[in-house]
């Protein structure tokens, strides 16, 4: 029992033993982080004084700042002002030397006509007529008579004869022209009212047959519905336009703006069928036609073509397999070799033509 307790003893001053050495640890600590608080404080104190003083020069600097800023602006106006001086002075004397040269050659000019007309040169009666005296009124009195009588008499014509001729014979072939060309015109007017007559009535037979076709193409490819076309002036055949009046199945009647893309693009279709059936050709160029339309659409498309091809013959563009697969003929570009293009062709007649995939779940 005493063993233990002298265990004990020992052991509680060995901890009081380290805790006297921690105790003079933290002292030291302690007076080292005092002295580094001193020497902060110090270079505290710096560092604020070295701010106010950078304070104050940024203060000075921003005031020199300003100043400079409203000389600049000073200096920017006169520069400004200096500048519409300059540009005015350079119009006023850009006039005054236009001016200056149109003066000079009036001046020249009338040298000319002096000199042509009453061969003197104007510049030596100038200077003559300023070298000799003032004359008096009796000689002012007779040159203005003379003047007058000048007058009167005026310019003599040596040609007028000659002129008169060549005028009457003018007059006269003119007057021939004149008559042509009323008869001309007389004649236009004429096969243009002719032409007017025919084109009203090859208007009316084409716009009739073409509505006719159109009202019975529009239900078949959309499996329903009605359209037609209608004359937004029927009074003035020749200026007319012409409105698209269609009716989708399950929708109202209405005009073509007020369909979906691919409506349009079907309505347009069968309006290009109604013209082509009126007016059938031996080729048929459409290229990209079926792009809006969905799969079932492109049926009724292609299936519209076949009905024609008895009659013409159908070039279509696409990138649609289901039109493919109604086409006799086949023809792409591949590309085996990179760089060289290669036209393909695959003949889809009889036996060869693929079935489509409506008939094969049948």
């Amino acid at each position: 029992m005493l063993g233990q307790l002298d265990r004990s003893i020992a052991e509680l001053n060995a901890r009081e033993d380290r805790l006297r050495e921690d105790v003079a640890i933290a002292d030291r600590d302690q007076g080292q982080a005092a002295g580094r608080i001193l020497l902060h404080h110090g270079r505290l104190s710096e560092t604020a004084h070295e701010a106010a003083v950078a304070r104050e020069e940024l203060s000075a600097q921003r005031g020199r700042y300003d100043e400079a800023q409203m000389q600049l602006g000073e200096a920017e106006a006169s520069l400004k002002e200096l500048r519409s001086t300059i540009d005015e002075q350079s119009t006023e004397l850009n006039a005054l030397t236009l001016r200056e040269r149109e003066l000079t050659l009036s001046l020249d000019h009338l040298e000319e006509q002096v000199l042509d007309k009453h061969r003197v040169e104007l510049t030596y009666v100038i200077g003559d007529h300023h070298a000799r005296a003032v004359p008096d009124a009796e000689v002012t009195a007779r040159a203005e008579e003379l003047q007058r009588l000048i007058d009167r008499m005026g310019e003599i014509n040596l040609t007028a004869i000659e002129e008169y001729e060549e005028n009457a014979e003018r007059y006269e072939y003119l007057t021939g022209q004149r008559r042509d060309l009323d008869d001309a015109l007389t004649k236009l007017d004429k096969a243009i009212r002719q032409m007017n007559r025919e084109s009203r009535a090859m208007f009316r037979e084409a716009f009739a047959g073409i509505n006719e076709r159109f009202k019975r193409i529009y239900p078949m490819l959309f499996r329903g519905g009605k359209a037609e076309l209608r004359l937004t002036d029927p009074h003035d055949i020749l200026e007319t336009g012409v409105d698209i009046i269609a009716q989708p199945p399950g929708k109202r009647l209405g005009s073509l703006e007020l369909m979906s893309g691919g409506e349009k693009a079907l309505t347009a279709v069968a309006l290009i069928f109604a013209i082509f059936q009126y007016k059938p050709s031996p080729f048929c160029l459409l290229d990209e036609v079926d792009a809006p339309l969905d799969e079932a659409n492109i049926g009724r498309f292609a299936e519209a073509i076949q009905q024609m091809t008895d009659r013409s013959q159908f070039i279509i563009i696409t990138h649609s397999k289901r039109t493919m697969e109604f086409a006799d003929v086949l023809y792409g570009v591949t590309m085996e070799q990179p760089g060289v293009s290669k036209l393909v062709s695959v003949e889809l007649r009889g036996e060869k033509r693929p079935v489509p995939a409506a008939e094969a779940a049948e």
